[in-house]
């Protein structure tokens, strides 16, 4: 494929985390496509609060461009003025004028190809499915390729029947220069640690792997962090708010255990490991998960990660769980990582699949 290729992002945030999960997985790839020659630009509403919760500065593998979403037509003029790209992005979940940047992005007849890119891909189709007037679901055989951020061929099926001619998963990945093994902190030293911020499609599933162990072992000491846990005291819980991405190394090694939940959606189609997966693994931390299909593709249960499949399942795990096996577990878990779960390895991915749409294959 020819390097120097001209992608044009329109996404939630590259430089913000605040309230903002697929932060960590645009940053890796896009680091990863520009050390592979290929120029960025990312554009982002300034909304939400997110650049004044800015964590990093406008990085040097993207052209940031942030933009005052006013109106319908400002939005669009921001597509029609983007700098000419040969792939122009449109992601899921943007979170103001979605339906715009969806339809303006189609609209550049000028770019190679367009696509659209799903960071929440059950949720997204069960919004279709159940909406034969969603706005989107016109729109998606237009596109020339959807790309998600998993989901196997579950989420393939899903968006081929609605009429996608193309759909290809990209699962998240490590970033090995930014999660990596640090010295512990004391400050975090914990049993359990986890970090998700407080989402409606979430809060069930944290309730009954996160609080319900720890309301049944007080005598274990729980860290959770992320945004909008104020009210939920527990003694044995201590919260955090929102973490930065900078601090996510020394909350994972500082912790015996950390705990991944997935969203309702994720968790019942399957095949769609979190961030947090192998930012853990990236770390060498001992991760704990909750049960869904296809986590024997990315690591060896056992071995590699323990996977619980309720609450109960926790406390057995943390119970049965020494300090040296979890470091055993985790050093296996970044081994595996290292070897195939690289962002590296889904560029490689992205280009493949952009190539062989640019060569019409």
């Amino acid at each position: 494929m020819t390097a120097g290729l001209r992608f044009a992002f329109f996404g939630s945030s590259l430089v913000s985390a605040y309230w903002n999960g697929a932060c960590t997985y645009y940053r890796g790839l896009i680091r990863a496509l520009h050390a592979r020659g290929h120029h960025v630009s990312f554009y982002e509403p300034h909304a939400y609060e997110r650049q004044e919760h800015r964590d990093i500065r406008d990085p040097p593998y993207a052209r940031v461009v942030v933009y005052e979403p006013g109106s319908a037509e400002a939005v669009r003029a921001v597509v029609r003025d983007a700098e000419a790209a040969d792939v122009m992005i449109k992601t899921s979940g943007v979170g103001v004028y979605d339906d715009v940047l969806e339809d303006a992005v189609l609209q550049r007849s000028d770019a190679s190809l367009r696509v659209f890119w799903d960071v929440d891909a059950p949720a997204t189709l069960q919004r279709m499915e159940s909406d034969p007037l969603d706005s989107l679901r016109a729109l998606v055989p237009e596109y020339d390729l959807v790309l998600t951020y998993g989901g196997g061929d579950p989420v393939v099926a899903r968006y081929r029947a609605l009429g996608a001619r193309r759909c290809v998963p990209v699962y998240n990945a490590l970033d090995p220069d930014t999660h990596h093994p640090v010295p512990p902190d004391s400050r975090y030293a914990a049993d359990l640690a986890l970090m998700a911020n407080r989402l409606p499609d979430r809060e069930r599933r944290i309730q009954e792997f996160f609080f319900a162990p720890a309301h049944a072992r007080p005598d274990r000491s729980f860290l959770l962090g992320g945004n909008g846990w104020s009210d939920c005291t527990t003694a044995n819980v201590r919260l955090l708010g929102h973490v930065a991405p900078g601090a996510h190394n020394v909350v994972n090694c500082s912790a015996r255990a950390v705990l991944n939940v997935s969203r309702d959606g994720m968790a019942v189609n399957g095949f769609s490991p979190a961030t947090r997966v192998f930012e853990v693994a990236g770390a060498g931390a001992c991760l704990i998960s909750d049960a869904w299909a296809g986590v024997e593709d990315f690591f060896a249960p056992g071995e590699e990660i323990l996977v619980a499949r309720d609450g109960p399942d926790v406390s057995s795990l943390l119970d049965g769980l020494a300090p040296a096996q979890a470091r055993r577990i985790g050093a296996a878990a970044r081994e595996r990582a290292l070897a195939e779960h690289t962002y590296s390895r889904r560029a490689e991915l992205v280009e493949s699949v952009v190539a062989e749409m640019l060569a019409g294959v």
